[in-house]
C-alpha cells in the first residue's frame, strides 16, 4: 500500500543509529589490557567513594539506605554501559534528594517508583526527539539558582542528624525546620556533634593527606570505629532503620493510574529536565578533561533506560554525578567499563557487607551530605553573579528564592519563563526599524556598504526602511511604528531585510497589515535582500503571494530601479 523511495527504510536505520550509538561498543574497538586494569582500579575507586554517598542520598531523600545502593548499581550499570560518555558515572545525586523526599511524604514509595519511572520515559522521549543540544541552553543564573537552593535546603536537612535532636512534628518546609531547629537547641547530643565534627573534619583534611583513598572512606571507618569500641550514644543506621538488607531486590512494575500520573506529572518533568542537565553538564565537563566528545542523545536515552530500570527494582531517580565522574577520570577510568566495574564491586559490597553499615553513625552521614551541599553550593559563583547585569541576577535570586522556600518544580517552571521573557525583551530591543536615506550606488555591483551615503540621486517618491534584527512578536510593533513616517509624496516603499535572521507567525501577520495599509493608499512595496530562511517563511504565508513574487530583490539597488520605472 505504502511506497518507498529507494534508501528510505536504510536512512531511517542510519538516522536511529546515529541517536542511540552507546560510547561502550565504541571503545571497545581499541581497547586494550593496560587500559581494563586501569579501568578495573578506577571503577573500585569510585564503587568505594559512591558506597557512603549512595547511602546518605537514600535516607536524606526518605528512603532506606539499601534503596540508595540499589540505584547506584541498576541505574549506574545501565548508564554506564549504554550510555555517551566514555567515564560517566551514573547514580543518585544530592540534585534529587528534595524532589524525591517531597514525592516520598505526598505519595509513598509507591507514588516515587511512579514518578521514577515517568521521569525515565521523559528522557527517553528527549532523547530520541534529539533536545540533547537544546536542553543544554538552559540560562546559566537558572542552573545557579536552583543548585544553591538545593544546597541550602541540604544543609538544612541534615543540621538535625548533626546535632543529634529530633524535629516536633517532621517539618518540611524550610523556615518551619528551622524554627523547630532553633527551638531545639537545649537538646543538642553533644557526643553526636562530636562524631559529626570529627568526620566533618576528615573530610576536610584528609585530602591533603591522600587523594587516592577517598575522605569519606576515612571519615566513615573512624567515627564508626570510636562509636563502636567507646559505646557513645550516638544514632546509628542500625538505630533508625531495623530491617536493613543486603539481599537484592526482586524486579516489579511499577503500579500505574491516571490519579496517580496527574498529580506527579510536574515533578517527573522535573527530575527528567534536571537529570538532563545534569548528566549533561557532567559529561560536557568530562570532555574537557580527557579531550572527548560525548553523544548528547544518547546519554539522555541511557539515562532514561537507567531511571526506568531503578524504578523496576524500587530505587531512586539516577543521572550523572560530577564528583564521581572526575574520580574516575582522575584515578585512570577511560572507557564505560569503568563504570560498569563500579556497579559490580557496589553490588558485591551491598550483598556481603551491608549489616555492617548498621553501625554507621547518622552524624558521619550528615557530615558527607553537608561537604556535598558546600561542593554543590559553588558560593563563589553565586557571589559572583551579583556582578552580571541585573535581570539575571533577579532570575538566579528568584530561581534560588523559590526552590528553598516553596518547591524546585516551582522554581524552574518561574526561572525559565522570566529567562524566556528577558531573552524577548533583549531580542527586541535589538531590533530596530529606520528609515535611510541613502543613494542608489551604495550597492553597486550587489555589494553592500555599512555608510549611508547622503540622499543623491533618489527620486522623491521612494522610502526606504531597514529591519535590523530578528522580526518577531516583541519587535513586531516596531515595525508599525517604524512606517508612520510615510508622507503624501510616497508612491514607493522598499522594506530592506538584509539583516533580518527570521520571522515568526506574528510578523507576518503584521506585514499584513503593512501590505494593507500600502495598497489602500495605492503604494507600492517592494521588499530586499530577504534572506532564504525568511523568504521562506514568508513563502508559508499570504504575504508572498499579496506582494507579489516580482516585488522581491536581491539589492536595494535593484529595488530602487524596478522603484523608478514604476513612478
Amino acid at each position: 500500500m505504502f511506497s518507498h523511495f529507494p534508501g528510505q527504510e536504510e536512512n531511517q536505520e542510519s538516522t536511529r543509529m546515529k541517536t542511540f550509538k552507546p560510547k561502550l561498543f565504541t571503545t571497545l574497538r581499541t581497547y586494550s589490557k593496560k587500559q581494563f586494569i586501569n579501568d578495573i582500579t578506577a571503577g573500585t575507586i569510585v564503587a568505594i567513594i559512591a558506597l557512603p554517598l549512595s547511602i546518605a542520598l537514600g535516607i536524606a531523600s526518605g528512603v532506606t539506605p539499601e534503596k540508595g545502593l540499589v540505584t547506584a548499581i541498576i541505574a549506574g550499570f545501565i548508564i554506564s554501559f549504554f550510555g555517551g560518555s566514555r567515564v560517566q558515572i551514573g547514580g543518585p545525586t544530592g540534585a534529587f534528594m528534595i524532589i524525591v523526599y517531597n514525592i516520598v511524604a505526598a505519595h509513598g514509595i509507591s507514588g516515587l517508583i511512579t514518578a521514577t519511572f515517568m521521569a525515565g520515559v521523559i528522557m527517553i522521549l528527549f532523547g530520541l526527539l534529539r533536545l540533547g543540544s537544546v536542553i543544554k541552553f538552559v540560562p546559566y543564573p537558572i542552573i545557579s539558582g536552583f543548585t544553591s537552593g538545593i544546597a541550602l535546603v541540604i544543609f538544612t536537612s541534615q543540621i538535625k542528624d548533626f546535632m543529634g535532636i529530633e524535629l516536633k512534628g517532621n517539618p518540611t518546609e524550610f523556615l518551619e525546620i528551622w524554627r523547630n531547629i532553633i527551638s531545639s537547641l537545649g537538646e543538642i547530643r553533644w557526643e553526636t556533634v562530636a562524631v559529626g565534627a570529627a568526620a566533618l573534619a576528615i573530610l576536610i583534611l584528609w585530602p591533603r593527606v591522600s587523594k587516592k583513598i577517598p575522605a569519606s572512606l576515612i571519615a566513615i571507618i573512624f567515627t564508626t570505629a570510636a562509636v563502636f569500641f567507646f559505646k557513645m550514644d550516638v544514632m546509628t543506621i542500625g538505630g533508625k532503620f531495623q530491617n536493613l538488607s543486603g539481599t537484592f531486590p526482586a524486579p516489579a512494575f511499577p503500579v500505574i493510574n491516571m490519579e496517580l500520573v496527574k498529580s506527579l506529572i510536574g515533578p517527573a518533568v522535573s527530575i527528567a529536565i534536571l537529570g538532563s542537565i545534569e548528566s549533561l553538564l557532567s559529561a560536557v565537563v568530562a570532555d574537557g578533561v580527557i579531550g572527548g566528545k560525548h553523544r548528547s542523545n544518547t546519554e539522555l536515552i541511557a539515562q532514561g533506560m537507567a531511571n526506568i530500570a531503578s524504578s523496576f527494582f524500587g530505587g531512586i531517580p539516577a543521572t550523572g554525578a560530577i564528583a564521581r565522574t572526575m574520580a574516575n577520570i582522575k584515578n585512570g577510568g577511560r572507557t564505560p567499563v569503568a563504570g560498569i566495574v563500579h556497579s559490580i564491586v557496589l553490588a558485591i559490597i551491598m550483598i556481603f557487607l551491608l549489616p555492617l553499615a548498621k553501625l554507621i553513625p547518622m552524624a558521619a552521614l550528615s557530615a558527607i551530605l553537608i561537604m556535598v551541599a558546600y561542593n554543590m553550593s559553588e558560593w563563589r559563583e553565586f557571589l559572583a553573579m551579583f556582578k552580571s547585569p541585573k535581570s539575571d541576577l533577579a532570575v538566579m535570586l528568584i530561581t534560588f528564592g523559590l526552590t528553598v522556600m516553596i518547591d524546585l518544580v516551582v522554581a524552574i517552571e518561574v526561572g525559565m519563563v522570566l529567562a524566556a521573557i528577558l531573552f524577548m525583551k533583549r531580542m527586541a530591543d535589538v531590533t530596530n526599524v529606520k528609515e535611510i536615506k541613502m543613494d542608489a550606488a551604495e550597492e553597486a555591483n550587489g555589494i553592500e556598504r555599512e555608510d549611508i551615503i547622503p540622499y543623491g540621486s533618489m527620486p522623491p517618491g521612494i522610502q526606504i526602511y531597514e529591519i535590523n534584527g530578528p522580526f518577531f512578536f516583541a519587535a513586531a510593533e516596531k515595525f508599525i511604528d517604524g512606517i508612520k513616517t510615510l508622507n503624501s509624496q510616497t508612491r514607493i516603499v522598499i522594506i530592506r531585510m538584509r539583516n533580518v535572521p527570521f520571522i515568526d507567525a506574528t510578523a507576518l501577520r503584521t506585514f499584513e497589515v503593512v501590505v494593507r495599509q500600502c495598497n489602500s493608499k495605492k503604494i507600492e512595496l517592494l521588499v530586499s535582500g530577504l534572506n532564504p530562511k525568511a523568504k521562506k517563511e514568508l513563502l508559508g504565508s499570504k504575504v508572498y503571494e499579496k506582494i507579489g513574487s516580482e516585488r522581491f530583490f536581491k539589492t536595494v539597488e535593484e529595488a530602487t530601479a524596478y522603484g523608478k520605472t514604476l513612478i
